[in-house]
């Protein structure tokens, strides 16, 4: 997809939601951190000419931090994010550089996306389509949560989670193949 074609959808998801556009535009801080990180993504990976890209990184980087300290999203313009992606709530969200998130995802205020385990296990997580995170989960590891998930609120994710699949607990485990059908 195109840069305008992404924003665009994002734009959409939070419209589906029932906001207008001076709302979203203007009072939506999931919105701002997923508009700078569209452009700042598309620089990172449009832009293979060095001296211009740490050129046009100075400026998104300083964006990006105010955007960070103004929302309490981070979301690095290495991630790689499908179209239609919703932050819920403001704050607390901790995407790692190398977060990979399938298309239509949803997540909550407090979710962190992150390394962790040892030797060979050691990585970061691979998000399917149409995932829903609840809020102040964490996602971590060398793992693949697959498409139609539901991670409930104040999760811990360290295992692989199959489609259709509703996970909650500390650490997550399967409660129903309900799917994310309703929460996305």
């Amino acid at each position: 997809m195109k840069l305008y074609q992404l924003i665009y959808s994002d734009y959409a998801k939070y419209k589906k939601y029932g906001s207008n556009f001076w709302v979203i535009i203007f009072l939506t801080q999931g919105f701002w951190a997923t508009f700078q990180y569209r452009i700042a993504n598309y620089c990172f990976r449009k832009v293979k000419w060095k001296p211009l890209k740490f050129i046009l990184f100075i400026p998104l980087f300083f964006w990006q931090k105010i955007i960070e300290i103004t929302t309490g999203i981070s979301m690095p313009a290495s991630a790689s994010i499908g179209h239609s992606f919703y932050i819920g709530h403001f704050g607390g969200i901790i995407l790692n550089a190398n977060t990979c998130i399938g298309v239509n995802c949803n997540i909550s205020q407090g979710v962190t996306i992150g390394i962790s385990g040892l030797n060979e296990k050691r990585g970061v997580p691979v998000i399917g389509n149409n995932v829903y995170i609840g809020a102040n989960s964490v996602v971590a590891g060398k793992i693949t949560v697959e498409d139609n998930v539901v991670i409930g609120a104040c999760s811990f994710v360290n295992t692989n989670v199959t489609s259709n699949s509703v996970c909650l607990g500390v650490p997550a485990v399967k409660i129903s193949e309900n799917s994310s059908k309703g929460y996305i």
